[in-house]
């Protein structure tokens, strides 16, 4: 986003923060509500960019928003809304994107609350790591001829009963409206923002066998020592590491692994 859009999502993160900062507040509710905003600014662009068009006046779209919205969603869900039209935007869809980004937030405010946020952070890492290694599964899920209805039964499958509601709700979300994006890319964007509700950097960490509780503890405190700042830890197994770990902290690459160090050696002796 360009800096008029980058202030108005600052400013309706603060909004927001606020609203669910309200221990009464239902997080998930409003989740749910700014996802439905959101596909719809999505899906009608003329009223999009009356939303947005600067030459409009802020209190005359936010009038047309409580007037839109106000018997569809919750009034904390209409007011926050209101408040961002009033705001300027770099462009019409920069608004419906920092909707979704809010939706996500709040319903990683939701696990928060409850002590899921954890758990959800690692589901939605380990459901990456399965589309990754599945291709059949990858296209059912990305296949624009498929209907929403058969891809929300195949997810309700696969998560249902098995993982948090907060992954499930998130993970239906980005399958059902991708919005241009593949599903790895809306993964590890849902991933970072997580990881922000919690003020922590994320690490994907992969080892031949799986880390103790104490190599994890460890571990951590040493990227976080070595970052400045929290550190969330996702964790993989691959046997062909060899021994050693490999850790990527977002395009940071620190290598630990034998493997690696023996393609290094090999990298050497060849030249």
């Amino acid at each position: 986003m360009n800096g008029a859009s980058r202030e108005a999502l600052a400013a309706a993160r603060e909004r927001l923060d606020a609203l669910t900062d309200n221990t009464a507040a239902d997080a998930a509710q409003l989740a749910d509500e700014l996802a439905a905003v959101t596909a719809l600014l999505d899906r009608e662009v003329s009223l999009r960019r009356v939303l947005t068009d600067p030459a409009q006046a802020g209190e005359a779209k936010a009038e047309l928003v409580q007037r839109l919205l106000g018997t569809q969603v919750g009034g904390a869900t209409a007011d926050l809304v209101a408040g961002m039209v009033r705001s300027r935007w770099s462009q019409s869809r920069d608004l419906v994107d920092a909707l979704e980004e809010l939706a996500s937030t709040a319903d990683f405010t939701a696990a928060q609350k409850s002590g899921t946020l954890d758990d959800v952070e690692d589901e939605l890492f380990r459901f990456g790591r399965i589309v990754s290694s599945s291709t059949e599964l990858r296209a059912a899920l990305t296949d624009r001829k498929a209907g929403t209805s058969a891809k929300k039964e195949l997810l309700r499958t696969l998560l249902g009963g098995k993982a948090k509601p907060t992954t499930e709700r998130l993970v239906t979300r980005l399958v059902t409206a991708p919005r241009g994006r593949s599903l790895e890319a809306g993964l590890e964007s849902l991933s970072k923002l997580a990881a922000e509700r919690r003020d922590r950097m994320v690490a994907v960490v992969t080892s031949a066998v799986p880390l103790s509780d104490t190599q994890k503890q460890r571990l951590g405190a040493a990227l976080a020592k070595l970052y400045g700042r929290r550190m969330h830890l996702n964790l993989d197994v691959d046997p062909e590491v060899l021994g050693g770990i490999r850790v990527q902290v977002g395009d940071e690459v620190i290598n630990g692994s034998l493997a690696d160090r023996i393609a290094d050696a090999e990298r050497r002796m060849a030249s």
